[in-house]
């Protein structure tokens, strides 16, 4: 054996497969099944109340990665799964092959005031009864087990093999019920056959919960509808001065709408992939009608239908809701922006008007700076000029004041360019 380091979970990804198995299982049997709906702290209630029940049969305990669980209790069998978002419980009594009548359900042989306190919410209980052989010719119409007649449904199953019933309707002991002859269905076959039942059961039952969210959505939806049809209108007609205000508000119904989203689209996806899997046990239990039947498929594609389209409806008003307060915030933040972008270019405008006053302002002065400049150096060169005269000046200090004036003036004002070109090069 090569020793190469293992992903630590190459182990429990590779013995998924293995996961949940199907049981050998032969006729006449009583399964009762339930479907505890429970959240994480659920879920571990459920491990230690199926400890309590193994600790009073005196069987090995399950430890914190145990996920299902197949074992023998004296007078029945459990079956112990962990999902998701549920937890299920199969118990199976073995009925004696000339029981005329059937018991009221396999619940019966399990301690009672041990499943009375099973932990989380019941989604689904189901009692299925397995018979050996097929009904002959109409019996499955005059002795269907308490089915009721004006909801009966039923279909050839396993490439016509077996035959199962069931009205879909919750009886006076609270449970659903499923009548199913197993033919000559080898056992392996027919344990795969209960498991995909049983799943049709729990999985239709799980997605149906996205429904009372849709509809609790869909008022919360029509709400937003209308604030956004409200603020479009108000939008198109808003002054400047109200953009920002409604800016506010936008944002605001952006926040609800996206909170309703947070809080509802778990949901709608989990019951998305739970009506796939439906859909999936439904196409693998190979139906052929019977007359005067509807099938299971049939059945539910008929009833399920709507439920199952409201909750997609919900989940695409919602995005579509989702990207229409966007779009209307975007052209409105453009808006904004825009106006921004105008009240910017007119300040900067006034900028530059103000700049050019600055410099001709400064220009004034520059030119005053000359003027002044010279009038004191022409007094100094009047005064050398008075001076002068007594060592021989030939001019007078009028003459010389007057002749330098331009000289002087031309220096000063030289001087001062190349002195505000060296400080503004550009």
């Amino acid at each position: 054996m090569i020793h190469l380091t293992q992903h630590p979970e190459r182990v429990p990804l590779h013995n998924e497969v293995h996961a949940r198995p199907p049981e050998a299982m032969a006729a006449p049997l009583a399964i009762a099944h339930l479907v505890m709906f429970a959240d994480a702290q659920g879920h571990a209630r459920s491990r230690q109340h199926l400890a309590a029940l193994l600790r009073d049969h005196h069987k090995a305990l399950p430890d914190e990665d145990t996920t299902h669980l197949r074992i023998e209790l004296g007078s029945f069998r459990l079956r112990w799964e962990l999902h998701t978002e549920f937890v299920s419980w199969t118990f199976a009594v073995r009925l004696p092959a000339d029981k005329g009548s059937l018991p009221a359900s396999a619940v019966d042989a399990v301690p009672q005031d041990w499943l009375a306190a099973l932990p989380g919410q019941c989604l689904s209980s189901l009692d299925m009864w397995l018979l050996p052989g097929l009904p002959e010719g109409d019996d499955f119409r005059s002795n269907h087990h308490g089915l009721r007649d004006d909801a009966l449904v039923g279909s050839a199953v396993a490439g016509d093999a077996a035959q199962v019933f069931t009205d879909f309707a919750i009886h006076a002991n609270g449970f659903s019920r499923f009548l199913l002859y197993a033919g000559e269905l080898p056992a392996r076959r027919l344990g795969r056959l209960v498991q995909r039942l049983l799943e049709i059961e729990s999985y239709r039952m799980a997605a149906m919960l996205g429904l009372p969210a849709a509809r609790q959505a869909g008022s919360a939806l029509a709400s937003a509808e209308g604030d956004l049809a409200e603020l479009a209108q108000a939008i198109q007609s808003a002054e400047r001065h109200e953009e920002a205000r409604l800016l506010d508000r936008l944002t605001r119904l952006a926040a609800k709408v996206e909170s309703e989203y947070a809080a509802t689209h778990s949901r709608f996806s989990a019951s998305g992939a739970y009506f796939e899997l439906m859909d999936q046990r439904i196409a693998q239990i190979n139906e052929t009608p019977l007359k005067g039947l509807q099938t299971i498929g049939e059945f539910i594609e008929r009833r399920v239908t709507p439920a199952r389209k409201t909750c997609e409806w919900a989940a695409r008003r919602q995005d579509a809701l989702s990207r229409r307060v966007s779009r209307i915030s975007n052209l409105l933040r453009t808006r904004v922006e825009i106006e921004q972008q105008h009240n910017s270019q007119a300040l900067l405008e006034a900028l530059n008007q103000r700049q050019d006053v600055q410099l001709r302002l400064q220009a004034t002065v520059e030119g005053l700076s000359v003027a002044a400049i010279t009038y004191y150096i022409v007094g100094l060169v009047s005064y050398l000029a008075k001076a002068g005269q007594g060592v021989g000046w030939p001019l007078s200090p009028e003459t010389t004041a007057a002749l330098a004036i331009p000289l002087v003036a031309g220096s000063v004002w030289w001087s001062m360019r190349r002195l505000h070109r060296k400080m503004f090069p550009h």
